[in-house]
């Protein structure tokens, strides 16, 4: 993968937290029952954002660190605990690579919301071995692999405007992305978390066009660093495109997120 995360998502930052769903409660009441989360853990949440699983969790923990290698993402993410007065969070700035270098504690958990495709996956893993705790474990929300979400009948025109401004290879910087070759339960399988449990939740979703224009603007290959000076036509061939689509201007959604919670041997990943 030739990809900078930093790079690709500060242009995106203000539209992140603003446009992208947020993980519904059962997301959270999930990890609460299955790690006993009752105030008194440390968890980590690798690669935050602006803190979309890091605020909602943070209730149920003790201390929560949110590390990822944008600035102003962790920025977002300290003024919306701000706003929330959530003050057990520490908005630390680091990477995948540098999580033994960072000086954290030991650790109850690690939580990696969409962001664990951007890793060394094995390399990651390995490193989190010697920082979470004996019982504790890892915990990946996605997607799930490529192709297996519906998609809703809005996403093709979106994708057949974005290939006409940015051609039909997924972009991810100055280079492309390449889809991991494993799935994530694979990846784990060979892991020191080799315990693997699935859970799949579903939300549905109705956003107005300015909602959905902003969405394809968090995403690391539609930014608007991508787009450059055809922001402005891209936005507008979006607009015209989604209303020719359907004129009512409300598009739904419904969003499947995949919750791979990892274990060691020996540690049951049910309550």
């Amino acid at each position: 993968m030739t990809a900078d995360p930093p790079a690709l998502f500060a242009s995106a930052r203000k539209h992140y937290a603003r446009f992208r769903p947020w993980y519904p409660e059962e997301f959270f009441a999930l990890l609460a029952e299955r790690f006993g989360l009752d105030g008194t853990q440390t968890v980590m949440d690798l690669g935050c954002g602006p803190g979309m699983s890091a605020l909602p969790l943070a209730p149920h923990v003790a201390r929560l660190y949110a590390i990822d290698p944008e600035p102003g993402m962790l920025a977002a993410g300290a003024r919306l605990a701000a706003e929330r007065s959530i003050t057990n969070i520490e908005w630390v700035n680091g990477d995948s690579t540098q999580i033994t270098a960072l000086g954290l504690p030991p650790v109850d958990l690690c939580v990696m919301a969409k962001s664990f495709h951007w890793f060394d996956r094995p390399r990651v893993l390995a490193d989190l071995d010697t920082l979470i705790t004996p019982g504790g474990g890892i915990v990946i929300a996605s997607a799930g692999p490529p192709g297996t979400t519906p998609l809703p009948a809005w996403a093709p025109v979106i994708a057949g405007v974005r290939t006409s401004y940015l051609g039909p290879v997924r972009r991810a910087g100055t280079g492309t992305y390449p889809e991991p070759e494993d799935h994530f339960t694979d990846t784990l399988r060979r892991s020191p978390f080799s315990h693997v449990a699935l859970t799949s939740l579903n939300q549905h979703v109705t956003r107005d066009l300015d909602q959905l224009i902003g969405l394809q603007l968090s995403n690391s290959y539609s930014t608007p660093a991508q787009l450059g000076d055809r922001l402005d036509a891209f936005t507008r061939d979006l607009r015209r495109t989604l209303l020719d689509h359907d004129p009512s201007g409300l598009y739904d959604e419904v969003i499947r997120t995949e919750v791979l919670i990892a274990t060691r041997p020996g540690r049951s990943t049910t309550p």
